[in-house]
């Protein structure tokens, strides 16, 4: 694992968590995914921006904490026009648990992304899902064979990255989804111009989802007209009806 000293406080808390955690399976898990870039094409194919919408009931960034019906709330995120829904796991730092996930996974139709700090292949036992996340910067050369573990289990492997040097390796290591992090894991801050920057240099048949500081309709088409096939959308969303918000950023 890539070891730094320069992430933020917050980040360093989450992954020292992470590392805590541990998770004992009899056998991994077999899943069947929704194909998460089949539901962003559909979207996208019937008019609506790409979203994937997250059940996000708190974060290191965010002020407050949002306890209702992880179920209920991925339902109306649906009807307001979501192409899938994320749902933070982490415990400690976020509010979030693996129950929460099955619960959605259960009450939807759409591909579910389980987002997390996932830093070994233990780890992705925990919970069933379509896709997972896969965080470049924290698993360094782990990165490849935790791609291949995902796979092995029918995961679809969402990795993400913020910069070029951790695209490269992302797309050595066999990515095929790729998330652009808008946000700096150094300083927490937020520059949208991130993905404007790395995004170039992704291949046409990468599936390419812009993260973090999207907060309106102006800027889901600013990262759709830089390449986006996908856009996650936690806080903006979470932040009121979530059935109206998300049909605020997905209605095109």
């Amino acid at each position: 694992m890539n070891e730094t000293t320069t992430l933020a406080p917050a980040v360093r808390s989450i992954l020292a968590a992470a590392r805590r955690r541990d998770q004992h399976v009899d056998d991994p898990l077999a899943v069947d995914p929704r194909s998460l870039p089949g539901a962003l094409s559909a979207a996208t194919a019937e008019g609506r921006r790409p979203i994937i919408a997250e059940v996000k009931p708190t974060s290191p960034t965010t002020d407050g904490r949002r306890d209702e019906d992880p179920a209920a709330l991925a339902r109306n995120m649906v009807a307001g026009g979501a192409a899938a829904i994320s749902v933070l796991t982490e415990p400690e730092h976020f509010g979030g648990s693996t129950d929460a996930l099955r619960q959605v996974r259960e009450a939807v139709p759409v591909p579910v992304l389980r987002k997390d700090f996932l830093l070994r292949e233990a780890h992705l036992d925990a919970v069933a899902a379509d896709a997972v996340l896969l965080i470049a910067r924290f698993l360094g050369d782990d990165l490849e064979p935790m791609i291949a573990a995902a796979r092995e289990r029918g995961f679809q492997p969402l990795v993400e990255v913020h910069d070029r040097e951790e695209l490269d390796r992302a797309l050595s290591a066999g990515a095929d989804v790729i998330g652009i992090n808008n946000r700096d894991l150094t300083n927490l801050e937020v520059d949208l111009g991130t993905f404007e920057r790395v995004a170039p240099h992704v291949p046409d048949d990468v599936t390419l989802i812009a993260e973090s500081g999207i907060g309106s309709s102006a800027d889901a088409d600013r990262m759709l007209d830089a390449g986006a096939d996908g856009l996650l959308v936690g806080s903006a969303i979470m932040d009121g009806d979530v059935r109206a918000n998300t049909r605020a950023v997905a209605d095109a």
